[in-house]
Parts: structure tokens; sequence; C-alpha cells
């Protein structure tokens, strides 16, 4: 029995000493025995034994000896990371739409897929569609179910990552339960991770958004709902129940009872959100005189809202009033981000986002008067890819954790 703790710390080094080593060759195409004892600061003797049981995971290959003329000897051993040993895929599913990515295990994107989700779609349509995109998805890159190792997929509403559900979806009721998780992990056969879409987005734009690995970020998705993703030194913040950042229920400023609003809208998104801004536009043509084009945005319906955003990047004068004021509202929100977080990068996502620099220099206009220094504002550069992103890095900082060794098939991370 006294030999059992000195085996487990054994086996313990040999994990960690091949975890240096793949976090090693994952970053460059090749490199020799020599060249990696060096790097990771292992013995050569350490690097062989874990290139060894590397290669039995199918991770690592040797290359045929290369002789470099201008040398004499015996020519350098070199290896290679086996980046498409295996594969991600990261997902991303709300009521408008499907996106997915097919990564290989060193994140380099393989291939991509969307769909547009028909209005009105319910629950369970929407995952027999996002189950056959990733069918579509492999058959794309001629991959096999069984060479994906890992999937995440990103969802809006209240998500509970540990038990891989949606408590809670507004937006698309039918979609609440673990019905997203069982259908592709049955597919798969694969660790599937479930987590809310604005966490994975915050952590797509950390690994290629606009400034990436900024140690203090906070990614706000700005549409019919309103959310954000904190970064504080580094890592993701997420509170004591998943749900830091849910901006849309910040309820200071909002006149009314509190809580969610007859829409199931929290205060602040009702009254800063899309729907706002559409509605301040109508005020602000019947205002001006023109009727016409107020009844027009009343009668767009799911439609209303890209009429008044393409009207703001037309520079038509009141859908610009309407921004201006729907700013003014938001700023409130953003104030309170700069003085809870004081961020070095705020970065705006979603459907607003798409106005571009207007919507920033808005929001600066509104926050002129603000006593304290603002943080750097930025539009996403990613969009809704950035869901997707997010899914593929936490797919491979699990994997990472595991040296690359696939879990028990259809296991939970």
């Amino acid at each position: 029995m006294a030999d059992m703790p000195v085996a487990a710390d054994l086996r313990f080094m040999r994990e960690v000493n091949a975890t240096a080593v793949l976090e090693r060759l994952r970053r460059q195409d090749r490199m020799s025995v020599a060249e990696l004892a060096k790097a990771s600061g292992l013995s050569r003797q350490a690097v062989t034994r874990s290139l060894a049981e590397l290669q039995d995971a199918g991770l690592v290959e040797y290359l045929p000896p290369q002789r470099d003329a201008k040398r004499s000897g015996r020519p350098a051993q070199l290896v290679r990371f086996r980046a498409r040993a295996g594969y991600v895929v990261g997902a991303f599913i709300d009521p408008h739409q499907i996106r997915l990515g097919l990564a290989d295990l060193r994140g380099q994107m393989v291939t991509s897929r969307q769909a547009v989700l028909e209005h009105g779609a319910d629950g369970e349509a929407a995952i027999a569609l996002m189950v056959q995109e990733v069918q579509e998805l492999l058959a794309q890159a001629g991959t096999a179910p069984e060479q994906v190792y890992s999937a995440a997929i990103g969802a809006p509403g209240i998500v509970d990552p540990s038990e891989g559900v949606i408590r809670l979806v507004p937006s698309m009721s039918g979609l609440s339960g673990d019905g997203v998780v069982r259908a592709l992990g049955e597919y798969l056969d694969c660790a599937v991770y479930l987590d809310n879409d604005v966490k994975l987005a915050t952590r797509g734009e950390q690994w290629h958004g606009v400034r990436r690995d900024d140690e203090s970020l906070v990614v706000v998705h700005w549409g019919e709902r309103i959310g954000a993703g904190i970064v504080l030194n580094g890592t993701l913040y997420r509170g004591a129940t998943n749900d830091a950042g849910d901006l849309g229920f910040l309820d200071v400023i909002a006149e009314g009872e509190h809580g969610p609003t007859e829409s199931g809208l929290g205060r602040f998104e009702a009254w800063a959100g899309a729907s706002a801004l559409i509605a301040l536009a109508v005020e602000e043509l019947t205002r001006s005189g023109d009727t016409g084009r107020a009844q027009q945005v009343l009668d767009a319906g799911d439609d209303a809202l890209e009429m008044v955003l393409a009207a703001i990047q037309a520079g038509d004068r009141d859908a610009g009033a309407a921004l201006a004021r729907v700013a003014e509202r938001f700023a409130i929100g953003l104030a309170a981000i700069r003085t809870l977080l004081d961020p070095h990068l705020v970065v705006f996502s979603g459907p607003l986002a798409r106005v571009g620099e207007p919507l920033l220099e808005a929001l600066r206009t509104a926050l002129a008067d603000y006593p304290l220094e603002l943080p750097e504002l930025q539009v996403s550069t990613l969009g809704a890819d950035a869901v997707v992103q997010g899914g593929i890095r936490h797919c491979l900082d699990e994997l990472e954790q595991n040296r690359y060794l696939p879990r028990e098939r259809g296991a939970r991370p």
C-alpha cells in the first residue's frame, strides 16, 4: 500500500510532461526531440517517453529523418502534432438561425455551415435541423461522427452548463430542457457542452476578436434582448448562478413594477433594446410628419428592425434621431458597467452593432459628461460567429486538460 502514492505521483508527473510536450507541438508544425526538451525544460528521456504515449494515442507522428547537407552526423528526429487526428464542433442556435463550425485539434477551421430557421419553428424542429446540419457539416469535410472528440453549443436564455439544460429561453420556449445536448450527443456519441450564447461569444471574442486575450473585457449583445459576457483578469466571470452580465434585467431606471415585462423582456432591454429603437423610430417619423413611413415600419412586423437599421446606415435623419435616443437610454447601462467593472474594452455584438461607428458615436455623445474615463468601445468583427469560435475554444480547452484523449463516449464535460 505504501507504493500507491508513489505510483500515483509518477502517473501525474508523466501526464504533466505529456501535456507540456503536446502544448509545444501544437504551436509549431514540427520539432525535434532535442528542441522539445529545450522548449519544455524536460530531459530528453522524459520527452521521448511522453512522445511514445502520445504516439500510442494517435496524437503525434514521427517524420522521416531529413539530412542537412551542411551538417554531418545523424539527422535530427522530427515529430509532428497530428492536428487532424480528431475534430471539434462549435455551434450556435437561436430563434432565427443555426451556425456551425468544424475545427481540427489545433483550432483551425475546416468547414462551416449556417441555416435559417423558419419563423415560428418550435424547439423540436430546430433541434432536428441542427442535427441535420451537423451531418452535412461532417459530410462537407469527409469526416465521420466518431472522429469528433467534443462539441459545444451556445443558446440564448438561462443555461445551466453543469446539467446541460436550458432553464429558460423566452424567445423560443420549446428549446428548454436537455433536448439540444441529448440529440447532438446521440448523433456524435461524444461529450457535448451547452452554455449561454453570450458567454461563449465572449470566449470567442477573447480568442479571435478585435483585441485578443484582453485581461478586462465586456462583450455586450444588443438586440431585442440585452446581455453581457464579463472577463476579469483574463477569466470569464459567471457569478453565483451563471447569470452575471444579464443587463436586460437591470432595473434601476425603468419605470413601472420590477421584474420582467408582459413580453418576457427585462425592464432595461424593453426600454433600451431593439423593440424600443423601433418604437422611437416610429415616433420620430410621426413627429416629422412622415406618417406613411411610420406606418410602413409598424406594418413590417419581424422586418421592422432591419428597416430601421438600414435607414440609420443610409443616414436617415429620423432614424438617426431614434438611435441617439436609444443610445441615451443604453448609456445608463454602459455607465453601470464602467462604474462596477472598469473594463479596458467593451465590444458590442448583436443586431444593433451592425450599425457600426454611428452606434459608438451615439454612445460617446450620450456619455460626454460622464465623470469617469470610458473604456474603449468597439464593434465585434466576428458577429454571431463569435459563439461558434467560443464553442471551439471551449472544446480545445477541455481537450488540453485531458491531453486530447477522448472521454468515455457520450460523457458530458
